[in-house]
């Protein structure tokens, strides 16, 4: 592969995740419920509890978006698009350990909680509800 052929490859991947994060994460941000981050946790192991084959699809889906969330967003630190943004969903969509002290330390970012509720109220939500300082 020449290095033109390279460029352009890297050009089309800059062009997908940018479009696609501006119409992705709001989306997703935009459908998770105000108290996501007081209570998804006992939702999820409820939702462990009941339907374990069930469970299993749903984590190896959801992990699956995830994590091309995560490698879209990680990207988008040096390209065009909502890195920080597309990062946080991507990690909240995954399962594994220590998630939850990883998102509570994310979500206790005073910008991070600005830019998600400028995103809700743009779409005519409730705002997010945090745990300890708000932003």
């Amino acid at each position: 592969m020449s290095r033109v052929d390279m460029l352009q490859l890297l050009g089309l991947f800059s062009l997908v995740t940018f479009v696609g994060s501006l119409i992705a994460v709001p989306w997703l941000i935009g459908r998770m419920p105000p108290d996501y981050f007081l209570t998804h946790w006992q939702k999820v192991e409820a939702r462990h509890r009941r339907h374990p084959a069930l469970a299993l699809v749903i984590v190896l889906l959801r992990n699956g978006l995830g994590i091309c969330l995560l490698i879209a967003g990680i990207a988008m630190l040096v390209l065009p698009g909502q890195g920080l943004l597309t990062m946080l969903v991507g990690i909240c969509l995954m399962d594994f350990p220590g998630k939850r002290r990883l998102i509570d330390r994310l979500a206790g970012i005073p910008q991070i909680q600005r830019a998600l509720n400028w995103v809700r109220r743009k779409q005519g939500k409730v705002e997010f509800v945090f745990t300890g300082k708000q932003g």
